[in-house]
């Protein structure tokens, strides 16, 4: 797929080549499955079966939302070249947001696959990070690639130490702008997408997320001329209780 002319937009694509590379020919498993009454038609279910053929974008979506395939991991594969570069234009289209994705990697438990797929898929997902923080072209929000990623790995820890490396006026933009996006949810003591893995830890994710933006993320937000109140906000999650509600720049949220 063709992406702009800028180094990040050339690593995606050299990492979307190779996903086409690595699971070309890959297929579901032969007994795999699914209800006709509620995802589709048999003769769908024969394209997973067949390698290499393009799904209609309906079709795409119902395989990577379905939670109840046998084997997960066989249909994620089978899919993943063409889910991959409709993730990264956009056009995904999931219900709630693009965490929804990100459960799809997770329950094909990719980060146990042979070492050449877990690193294709590995650096796939670094370089949309990459992308998405550097590349003004890059179509999908900084703030929704993030939760990709991270429910897609099980942790924010990773992104979140891209992002210090990732310095300059673009970065910081995206940096106010994903603060923006979450501060409600994080006054609330809530982490601001859904978690729908098991075997991830929200509250881990939420206490991390939470000090890296009270620590580096408040004091670059100050230095990039955020506004005032977002940076009072951010400011707000290091109170608790009372002291965080009767605070004079307490916004007002209600919950």
């Amino acid at each position: 797929m063709h992406l702009t002319d800028h180094p990040a937009g050339r690593r995606l694509s050299a990492a979307l080549d190779n996903l086409a590379v690595t699971f070309h020919g890959m297929t579901a498993h032969p007994d795999e499955h699914n209800c006709e009454c509620h995802w589709g038609s048999a003769q769908e279910l024969s394209l997973l079966k067949t390698p290499d053929v393009e799904l209609e974008p309906d079709l795409l979506r119902r395989t990577w939302k379905a939670i109840d395939w046998t084997d997960h991991a066989s249909v994620l594969r089978r899919i993943l070249p063409q889910f991959a570069a409709v993730l990264v234009t956009g056009g995904a289209e999931p219900l709630f947001g693009l965490e929804e994705a990100g459960h799809s990697f997770a329950r094909g438990r990719w980060q146990q696959w042979p070492d050449d797929h877990a690193a294709s898929v590995r650096e796939f997902l670094h370089a949309w990070w990459e992308h998405s923080l550097t590349d003004p072209d890059a179509v999908v929000p900084a703030h929704q690639v993030f939760v990709m990623c991270a429910e897609a790995s099980g942790s924010v820890g990773p992104w979140l130490a891209e992002w210090e490396k990732r310095t300059g006026e673009l970065s910081d933009r995206r940096l106010a702008e994903a603060a923006t996006e979450w501060e409600y949810e994080l006054l609330g003591d809530s982490l601001p997408w859904h978690v729908g893995w098991y075997e991830h830890d929200e509250e881990e994710m939420r206490a991390e997320l939470v000090a890296w933006l009270l620590g580096h993320a408040a004091a670059r937000l100050h230095e990039s001329g955020a506004s005032a109140d977002l940076q009072h906000r951010i400011r707000l999650l290091g109170l608790t209780d009372e002291d965080r509600w009767t605070d004079p720049h307490w916004p007002g949220h209600r919950y």
